[in-house]
C-alpha cells in the first residue's frame, strides 16, 4: 500500500511585510511539516506540486532553506518529485530554473514533459538517474508519476497535449498520480482563469487516478481524484485556517481506493482577525476606546502575542472620519498586542448629509439653502446632531454678527451663549476650539445660487 506526502505552494523566500522572522516562517512550516507526515510515517515519496520558491530568482538564504529540507528527505531515503509552478517556473526565454539546479545536484527529481517534441513523438520520456531529466518516473512503491509545465491561459489546450502524451505510455505498474499546477473552478471567489471539472477530465480518461493540483492556497478536492491541500503556510492574512483551511495531504493509495488525510498540526504562525463595527453615536475617543478594549479581550485570551493581527474597523463614525489618527492607533496597538505583525483596516465611513430642501415649485432661498447646510454639517457630527435645528438657526445669527465686524470676544460668547441655551445629551463646558473650528467651517460662505450671482 503505497503512502505518499502531498503538498504545494510553499513559497519559500516570502518577503511581505518586510519581517525577516515571517520569511523564516515558512521554512519553519515545510520543516516540521516534513518531519511530522513525511519522515515519521516514513512515506515513500514527497509530491511538490508547484511554486517550492516565491520568486523566481532565489537567494542563497532561500536556497539554503530548501536544501535543508530536502537533506532530511534524502537522509531518510524518501524521493522527492516536483513539478514547476508559475512562481517558480524558469524566467522567459531561458530554459532553467532553480529547481532544474536542485535537481541536476540531486537533491529532488523534477518531471516535465518534453516540449520539444515533434509532432507524433511522445512527450513523456521516462526519468533516467544519469541524465535527471524525464517527464515521469515507475517507483518501486508500484506508483507512476507524471509531470506538467505551468501553462497558465493555455491549459485546456495543454491538458489535450498531456491526455494524449499519457495514452502513449507503457502500462502503469500501478496506479498513476500527476502533478499539475493549476486550480478548480468554483473553489475561491473572483479566479476567473480556472479550470472547469470537464478541462481536467480528459486527464482522468486518459488513466490518472489521482490528479495532485497546487496554486489555490485553499484545500479542496472534488471527484475523489483532485486533490488540493493548499499552501503549506498562510501567504495572507485571509489564509488563516479558521477561514482558509490548508495543510499538506497525507495519502494511501491500496485496493479500495485513495485515502487523502489533510494534515494541519504543523508549526505555523498563528493568525487573529478582529472586526469593530463603529457606532455612529460614538465620539472618536470612544472608538479609540472600543479597539483598545477589544484588543485587551483578545490579549487575554492569549490570542495576540508574536502572531499576525489584523483589525478591520468598519460601520460608520459620528465625526469626520479623517480626524482618526490611524497611524498612532495602529502603533499604539501594536504595541500592546505583542503581535508580530499588526495590521489596522479603517473602514467606517463618515455620516453622509442628507439633505431634505424641498424644490417645489420655487427654487429654495439663499436663506434655505443655508439653515439647510447647517442642520447637514451639524447633523453629521456626533457631538451636535441631536440639536442640530436650534444650533442651525444660531449659526445663521453668528454669521450676521461676524459680516457686521463684532469682536472675537464677543463672538466666543455667543458661541458660549448658544451652546447653553440648546439642550445638549452631554454637558457642554466653555466653548472650545473644536466648537469653534467646526463654526467656522459652517460658516464659511456659501456660493451664490446660480440665478444671485452678479
Amino acid at each position: 500500500m503505497p503512502r505518499f506526502l502531498h503538498l504545494a505552494d510553499v513559497h519559500l523566500g516570502y518577503d511581505r511585510y518586510d519581517s525577516p522572522e515571517r520569511t523564516e516562517d515558512f521554512a519553519h512550516a515545510l520543516m516540521d511539516a516534513l518531519e511530522k507526515y513525511a519522515i515519521a510515517p516514513r512515506v515513500d515519496f514527497v509530491l511538490i506540486a508547484g511554486d517550492l520558491f516565491e520568486h523566481k530568482n532565489v537567494l542563497p538564504a532561500t536556497l539554503d532553506q530548501a536544501q535543508a529540507c530536502l537533506e532530511r528527505l534524502k537522509q531518510a531515503n524518501i524521493p522527492v518529485l516536483a513539478i514547476e509552478g508559475n512562481h517558480d517556473n524558469h524566467p522567459y526565454g531561458t530554459k532553467a530554473s532553480w529547481l532544474n539546479y536542485l535537481a541536476d545536484w540531486d537533491w529532488l527529481i523534477l518531471l516535465e514533459p518534453n516540449e520539444n517534441a515533434a509532432p507524433g513523438e511522445p512527450i513523456f520520456d521516462p526519468w533516467t538517474p544519469e541524465t535527471r531529466r524525464g517527464g515521469y518516473i515507475d517507483l518501486k512503491c508500484g506508483v507512476r508519476v507524471v509531470g506538467s509545465y505551468w501553462y497558465g491561459s493555455s491549459a485546456p489546450q495543454a491538458i489535450q497535449v498531456l491526455a494524449a502524451g499519457l495514452r502513449h505510455l507503457p502500462p502503469a505498474p500501478g496506479p498513476t498520480v500527476m502533478m499539475f499546477h493549476h486550480g478548480l473552478e468554483g473553489q475561491i471567489a473572483r479566479y476567473s482563469g480556472a479550470l472547469r471539472y470537464d478541462d481536467l477530465l480528459p486527464l482522468k480518461e486518459a488513466g490518472v487516478d489521482y490528479l495532485a493540483l497546487g496554486h489555490i492556497h485553499k484545500n479542496y478536492s472534488y471527484g475523489n481524484w483532485i486533490f488540493n491541500p493548499g499552501s503549506v503556510e498562510a501567504n495572507s492574512i485571509a489564509e488563516s485556517q479558521e477561514q482558509n483551511p490548508r495543510g499538506v495531504y497525507l495519502v494511501e493509495i491500496n485496493n479500495q481506493g485513495i485515502t487523502a488525510e489533510l494534515k494541519r498540526d504543523y508549526t505555523q504562525r498563528p493568525i487573529l482577525r478582529l472586526n469593530l463595527d463603529a457606532k455612529k453615536q460614538w465620539i472618536k475617543p470612544q472608538l479609540e476606546q472600543e479597539a483598545l478594549a477589544l484588543m485587551e479581550s483578545a490579549i487575554q485570551a492569549g490570542k495576540t502575542q508574536a502572531a499576525i493581527v489584523e483589525l478591520r474597523i468598519s460601520g460608520q463614525v459620528g465625526f469626520n472620519r479623517l480626524d482618526l489618527d490611524v497611524r498612532g492607533l495602529r502603533d499604539r496597538l501594536h504595541r500592546l498586542s505583542g503581535a508580530l505583525i499588526f495590521l489596522l483596516k479603517y473602514d467606517a465611513v463618515g455620516t453622509e448629509y442628507d439633505s431634505t430642501v424641498s424644490l417645489g415649485d420655487e427654487p429654495p432661498s439663499r436663506l434655505e439653502i443655508e439653515q439647510q447646510v447647517f442642520v447637514d454639517l451639524l447633523a453629521a457630527n456626533v457631538n451636535y446632531n441631536d440639536r442640530s435645528e436650534s444650533l442651525a438657526k444660531g449659526l445663521i445669527d453668528l454669521k450676521e454678527r461676524i459680516l457686521s465686524g463684532r469682536s472675537e470676544q464677543d463672538l466666543y460668547g455667543f458661541v458660549q451663549e448658544l451652546l447653553n441655551n440648546t439642550k445638549p445629551s452631554k454637558a457642554v463646558g466653555i466653548a472650545d476650539k473644536g466648537d469653534v473650528q467646526l463654526f467656522r467651517t459652517a460658516l464659511t460662505p456659501t456660493p451664490l445660487p446660480e440665478g444671485e450671482r452678479g
